[in-house]
């Protein structure tokens, strides 16, 4: 699990490593008007939340830092994957431990038991659809996919 969640960060990376700064905070490709930087700081604010709570047990998705610097600079962005990336490489828990995860679904908090794996495999997954309408972001700014596979689901059957 952790070999694919690093997997797929990197692929977040090369892309970030092959952006310049302004493509990074372009909001001109409709419907979406969200920059690549936007969508890489909320995987990064979500990676980070669940990081927050390991030894508490409680993962809070409402408590994101939402930092702009890491929205608006793509040096940050980097940082950010780097460091969570680095983070994954050390990690030593079990994930069949309950951990308390938090978190808004539009009508007030809620708050519901996971394993720390489901947590993982929700992270990982809610990264994947990210870079899925990143892709469409991409292809709109001219902009080269990282890889074949940047944003496509594994489960997907391939035509």
């Amino acid at each position: 699990m952790i070999d694919a969640i690093i997997k797929n960060l990197e692929k977040g990376l090369k892309l970030l490593e092959n952006i310049d700064n302004l493509q990074y905070n372009d909001v001109t490709v409709r419907p979406y008007n969200s920059s690549i930087g936007m969508h890489m700081r909320h995987i990064c604010d979500i990676y980070k939340c669940i990081f927050d709570g390991l030894d508490s047990g409680k993962i809070d998705f409402t408590q994101r830092d939402r930092s702009q610097i890491i929205e608006n600079e793509i040096s940050f962005g980097i940082a950010c994957f780097d460091e969570i990336i680095s983070l994954f490489k050390k990690i030593d828990y079990d994930f069949n431990q309950t951990v308390e995860v938090t978190d808004n679904l539009g009508l007030g908090l809620v708050t519901q038991k996971y394993t720390l794996g489901s947590v993982f495999i929700q992270a990982h997954g809610h990264a994947v659809h990210h870079y899925a309408t990143l892709g469409y972001v991409i292809y709109h700014l001219g902009i080269e996919l990282p890889d074949n596979d940047f944003g496509y689901n594994p489960t997907t059957p391939r035509n």
